[in-house]
């Protein structure tokens, strides 16, 4: 496994954001995981293939144990996460254990689709060094103007707090999600001679659904 030994700085620490919001308010707004395209989303080091998509689940579900994943041959995970539209990051929560397993520091790229281990060597757009957090309170925000426009965001989960493997239980993303959707204009010529504009335009209009 390249990229390793690397030094980074601007790490950022989390905070204690639950008493902030109402219950209701605080689930829609970690509603992204609804828009990860799943199909085409990847876990490296899984223990068990499959089992990284199971941690992206809805804020009531986030303290449930039944699912979660769990690193193979050490302690790192590399989530490659393709969004169905342009997403605004603005905060993120990663709960595990209460224990050395949980992960100790996560660093975030964006659009960087099929992401491997040899290419964490670069510089992340963000890097945090985590809390313990079982109950899925704490959430690390993110440097938004960093994080505008991310159609694939990953998650390299780069040390726990000492144990071989690493378990993940949860991990939420908050965010204001923007659909684009292709309409198509046909362009008439009713001229008779040939004519350059006569032709079929694709355009993209976006359609804006606010999370939070």
């Amino acid at each position: 496994m390249s990229g390793h030994g690397h030094g980074h700085g601007g790490h950022s620490q989390g905070c204690g954001c639950e008493g902030e919001h109402e219950p209701a308010e605080r689930g829609l707004e970690y509603g992204l995981y609804r828009r990860i395209d799943l199909d085409k989303m990847q876990c490296l080091n899984e223990s068990r293939d499959g089992d990284g998509k199971l941690v992206f689940k809805p804020w009531e579900r986030r303290t449930e144990r039944d699912t979660y994943v769990e690193s193979d041959a050490d302690e790192e995970l590399l989530f490659n996460i393709p969004f169905t539209g342009s997403v605004k990051l603005k905060g993120i929560i990663i709960s595990g254990e209460d224990g050395c397993s949980h992960p100790a520091e996560v660093r975030l790229y964006k659009n960087i689709p099929q992401m491997s281990f040899d290419d964490t060597g670069r510089e992340p757009e963000q890097a945090f060094r985590l809390n313990r957090d079982p109950l899925a309170e704490l959430e690390y925000p993110t440097k938004i103007a960093r994080f505008s426009n991310v159609n694939h965001l990953s998650i390299h989960v780069s040390k726990n707090f000492g144990e071989e493997n690493t378990r993940v239980y949860y991990i939420g993303l908050r965010g204001e999600y923007a659909e684009a959707y292709r309409h198509e204009v046909t362009i008439c010529n009713y001229e008779a001679s040939a004519n350059p504009a006569d032709h079929k335009v694709e355009s993209i209009i976006p359609q804006t659904n606010f999370i939070s």
